[in-house]
């Protein structure tokens, strides 16, 4: 999904690797070490096709007729590369570029470019939902609703039409694949084995973790952004045998967590904004940031603690300050907040961090989701205590 932050792009800062630092301390680059300093796939054809479009001023010629370039130009270059990544077609970054004024805090005219490209990218992702709905429709089904392959075959090449123009014929082939489901319960494992990408490379509890995060929120295309930071669940593994404190950031997730085996561990649950009042995102962002009395509590939590964030982003922002600064020290952060600007920002934050981490990139999250990430590596280690597989991957 497209980030609307695109003025905080503009306006940010680059973090430029050593080698590209060494590089900027000359006065002027040429067109090489241009690209090299921006990154992100760039070539000289591309910056010199940029120049042809007015997206990049003409740049200054050397004695020997080379192109240079300033620090300036990088930054430029780099706004332009981020923007095209970001799903922005070079026409409409033309105009962004045109709007930006650096002192300017909002710009109205940007905002509607920025809807507007918004709403084209939506639409695209409507009509992509489509046919993956379609397709998931026929590969989800177990071996007891699944047609004769050749007539599914037939089917699907209606599917990049229906996909723009309705459900149409597609109907047909539904009302006869929905006629079975009457007949016995949904084989979830089934289904999950022709829809879930290959992932050989995890480990056999990292591929149960995924699966029942998928389950929980019914979209194949979460397993993409779904982040386990490596040796994640080895010391979530350790903090549960010695029966650590898990912290959540709300009553809503600790209800979604199992109690049952929590207690078998010999773990206890505390809620970080104790307020059974408190039980939305926006109850919850909030109270967090008009009580100190909630931030003095994070700072408490036991040293070995998991704490798991399913909603306020600026909870899990100030988890992160305070491990920075060493006045926390958990075992796992489970950060799922939700938001559009904050949580993306905070989760960022929080993979940057070296500490064992679960979260899933971007706005996907909820107290259910954060309750899932927690619950299958439970029943992992009460059901295999000595399984060694996460350690191999």
């Amino acid at each position: 999904m497209i980030n609307l932050s695109a003025i905080a792009l503009l306006k940010k800062t680059f973090q430029l690797t050593e080698c590209v630092k060494k590089i900027m301390t000359t006065k002027h680059l040429r067109i090489k070490e241009l690209t090299e300093a921006v990154g992100g796939g760039i070539t000289p054809r591309m910056v010199r096709h940029y120049h042809s479009l007015g997206l990049l001023p003409q740049a200054v010629r050397s004695k020997s007729n080379y192109r240079l370039y300033s620090q300036k130009d990088v930054r430029l270059l780099q706004q332009i590369v981020t923007l095209k990544q970001q799903g922005f077609q070079l026409s409409h970054i033309r105009q962004i570029l045109q709007e930006v004024e650096p002192e300017a805090q909002t710009s109205t005219p940007l905002m509607l470019q920025l809807q507007q490209q918004y709403s084209i990218v939506m639409q695209q992702i409507s009509q992509l939902r489509q046919t993956a709905a379609a397709l998931e429709g026929l590969l989800g089904r177990d071996k007891d609703c699944q047609l004769m392959q050749a007539q599914v075959l037939a089917q699907l090449k209606l599917l990049e039409v229906e996909s723009q123009t309705g459900l149409g014929g597609l109907e047909k082939l539904w009302s006869r694949l929905d006629a079975q489901v009457h007949a016995h319960p949904e084989a979830f494992g089934e289904s999950l084995q022709y829809l879930l990408p290959e992932l050989s490379n995890r480990s056999e509890i990292e591929q149960d973790l995924i699966s029942k995060l998928v389950l929980a929120c019914g979209d194949v295309s979460l397993v993409s952004f779904i982040k386990v930071s490596p040796g994640a669940i080895a010391s979530c593994r350790e903090a549960l045998k010695l029966g650590c404190d898990v912290v959540v950031d709300i009553s809503t997730v600790a209800a979604a967590l199992d109690e049952t085996r929590l207690s078998h561990l010999g773990c206890q649950v505390k809620t970080l904004i104790d307020n059974s009042h408190v039980t939305t995102v926006t109850e919850a962002e909030q109270a967090f940031w008009l009580s100190q009395e909630w931030r003095e509590k994070l700072l408490q939590i036991a040293k070995g603690s998991i704490l798991v964030v399913g909603y306020a982003p600026s909870v899990l922002v100030a988890v992160c300050e305070a491990i920075e600064k060493q006045k926390i020290q958990p075992a796992l952060v489970i950060g799922l907040p939700i938001g559009f600007s904050h949580a993306p920002a905070a989760k960022r934050k929080l993979m940057q961090l070296h500490i064992p981490f679960i979260t899933i990139q971007g706005t996907f999250g909820g107290g259910l989701l954060a309750a899932t990430a927690l619950n299958p590596l439970m029943e992992s280690l009460i059901e295999k205590p000595d399984c060694h597989c996460h350690l191999s991957c």
